[in-house]
């Protein structure tokens, strides 16, 4: 069975949010849940609640603040909720992490955790839209500031992988974001990344 640690402390209303969150998951999926955080704030919040036994606490002392550093606090708080989320993953504990925290601390904790897939250079995030033929995926929507030509290849690469992984769409096409749709348009990023992805 999959195991999802969750980061309790992380986003706006946490932990009370997260854990209406995580009850609601066990409730309608088959997943296990682990809550990261707080025991004590977590277990006050699931008082009362009715819930299936794949909803466990793992309990973590320390919580990176939105105004923290992200590596600097991945690495200094060794007993954040979401670096111990991470570490069950490490350890075959859990399968899966879930933040609804500071993303860039996320992010650092999966490097400086788990490492990166072998060709990907860096991580991204990804957002799934509606669109009138389904779902529209995103990539990258944060995580990195600067780019180069090759890291919005490996983000394409990924993004489809999603997509078929995930959505079970059998043959995605990708796109690149630019000011038009002429293969001209763009700056020098976007028109070095189209080049990549037309070859590809």
């Amino acid at each position: 069975m999959i195991n999802v640690a969750v980061d309790a402390m992380g986003g706006d209303y946490a932990p009370q949010a997260v854990v209406e969150g995580a009850v609601m998951a066990v409730r309608e999926s088959k997943y296990e849940v682990t809550l990261v955080g707080d025991e004590l704030r977590i277990k006050k919040e699931l008082a009362g609640k009715s819930y299936p036994d794949r909803l466990s606490i793992h309990h973590a002392g320390e919580v990176v603040e939105m105004s923290e550093a992200p590596a600097a606090a991945i690495k200094k708080k060794k007993d954040s909720s979401i670096r111990v989320a991470f570490e069950l993953v490490k350890q075959g504990r859990a399968q899966a992490v879930v933040s609804a925290g500071h993303s860039g601390a996320t992010m650092a904790a999966g490097v400086i955790i788990l490492g990166r897939l072998p060709g990907v250079e860096r991580p991204a995030l990804c957002v799934q839209m509606p669109s009138a033929k389904g779902q529209t995926v995103f990539i990258d929507v944060g995580a990195n500031v600067d780019c180069r030509p090759s890291h919005l290849l490996q983000f394409a690469i990924m993004a489809e992988a999603f997509a078929k992984g995930v959505l079970h769409v059998e043959n995605p096409s990708v796109g690149l974001l630019s000011i038009g749709e002429e293969d001209t348009k763009g700056n020098e990023l976007v028109l070095a990344a189209g080049e990549l992805l037309r070859n590809s």
